[in-house]
């Protein structure tokens, strides 16, 4: 959805300014969108071990408490969503960019409670193996997205020309129309299977929860330590001006765009592997984990060509500026070297997910990233004056160390899991 925000608002007459709106705004709005949604993953884990046992009663608890926990961390999440952005300028936003920043992303802010109540939805469905509705939602959503776009951005079929703000408006309403999707097809799943979904107790489950946050804040720390460094990135970048900011959320969008494949296939990681040790069968969660990492970098290694080969096709179309194209360009460029990486690291994270394992990752990426990338990437940025270059540069090489401390530390996760089956000389 951010991805067609970017073009759409690169088709306004202020293109550099409106882009870079979208990217300082989305960049902090996705630091706690994402951790809400790590506080949800240990779904994940809970569903999809309870299916594989053959427990779908302790899948619907796990949802009904998952929904209370939502509640919850929506309102506490709300609050520096609206504030933030009346300090954009004392963070060194330029002031036309700041202005068109505020009201997208408190437009965004509204759709934050549909988007969480989505999250636990969607990692209940595919932990039960229901994936097509999840994916028609997704398509139907980003279509809904895109029409709104075009009709509050324009101003058309009578409605005002609102510039950036309506396609933030846009947004929030393609994201409530996920969770009303997702709600109302559960409820029809349950009517023609007869699950005895509304047969699930409703009072709140006070362990279930702990249990929740005790797999979910490790794996919400990792996702808004991830989140939070492209958020620091583009808010050091947003210091270098409009061009190299609109530039860097060009680049930034397009290896999202890729990074969903393997996303993608770390959820399914994460179901398979779990699934197969509520089997008690470590050696299929070893070959699922491995077949999904192997997946995604295949797909990832393909994308890496793609950036060195299109990098202005790609950047051509987000915007006909050609000073923000060439920008974009050079750090399209510089993605392609972590792909393979960010597959890696993405698809194994997963895995280690459906063994019960959201620590080490936690603390692979922070490490990666705020003690080696960050710093690494401010120094060539401002230091050596490589510009928003620099930070890219940082960034490829702690993805390199992550993917590679990932797929060492699932390795022997597995290994840990063969042994604990193997009987006893």
């Amino acid at each position: 959805m951010v991805i067609v925000d970017t073009m759409m608002v690169g088709r306004l007459p202020n293109s550099a300014a409106s882009i870079a709106a979208v990217s300082i705004a989305s960049s902090l709005y996705l630091v706690f969108v994402f951790f809400a949604e790590g506080l949800l993953i240990g779904l994940d884990t809970l569903v999809s071990q309870a299916f594989g046992a053959g427990h779908r009663e302790d899948c619907h608890r796990s949802l009904v408490n998952g929904i209370y926990l939502s509640f919850a961390v929506a309102p506490i999440l709300a609050i520096p969503v609206w504030i933030i952005p009346y300090y954009f300028e004392q963070m060194g936003v330029q002031h036309e960019v700041a202005v068109l920043a505020l009201p997208y992303m408190h437009t965004l802010a509204i759709g934050l409670l549909p988007l969480i109540l989505y999250f636990a939805l969607r990692r209940t469905l595919q932990g039960m193996n229901i994936v097509r509705p999840i994916a028609f939602a997704l398509v139907s959503a980003n279509l809904i997205n895109l029409i709104g776009n075009y009709t509050f951005i324009f101003g058309k079929f009578g409605f005002p020309a609102l510039g950036v703000t309506g396609s933030g408006i846009a947004t929030a309403i393609s994201r409530t129309y996920l969770t009303t999707f997702l709600a109302a097809y559960l409820l029809w799943y349950d009517h023609r299977h007869r699950t005895e979904l509304l047969k699930t107790p409703v009072q709140p489950d006070l362990q279930r929860i702990r249990r929740l946050i005790s797999l979910g804040l490790p794996a919400a720390l990792q996702l808004t330590a991830e989140v939070t460094v492209f958020a620091m990135v583009a808010s050091l970048i947003a210091r270098l001006g409009a061009v190299p900011l609109a530039g860097h959320q060009i680049a930034l969008n397009t290896v999202a765009f890729t990074y969903m494949v393997p996303l993608g296939i770390s959820s399914a990681a994460a179901v398979r592997v779990g699934q197969a040790i509520g089997r008690r069968d470590p050696a299929g969660a070893r070959d699922a984990g491995n077949t999904a990492i192997l997946l995604g970098a295949t797909f990832m290694s393909l994308m890496s060509f793609v950036l060195l080969a299109f990098p202005r096709a790609i950047a051509h179309i987000y915007t006909y500026d050609e000073v923000v194209i060439r920008s974009a360009s050079t750090l399209l460029i510089a993605g392609a070297a972590f792909q393979l990486f960010d597959g890696i690291q993405t698809v194994a994270t997963g895995a280690m997910r459906g063994s019960g394992d959201t620590r080490t990752p936690m603390l692979c990426h922070f490490c990666g990233y705020w003690l080696m990338g960050v710093p690494l990437g401010a120094y060539l940025c401002f230091k050596q004056h490589w510009g928003a270059l620099g930070l890219w540069v940082g960034l490829s090489i702690s993805l390199i160390i992550i993917g590679l401390l990932l797929l060492f530390f699932w390795r022997r996760r597995t290994q840990h899991l063969l042994a604990s089956v193997s009987p006893s000389p």
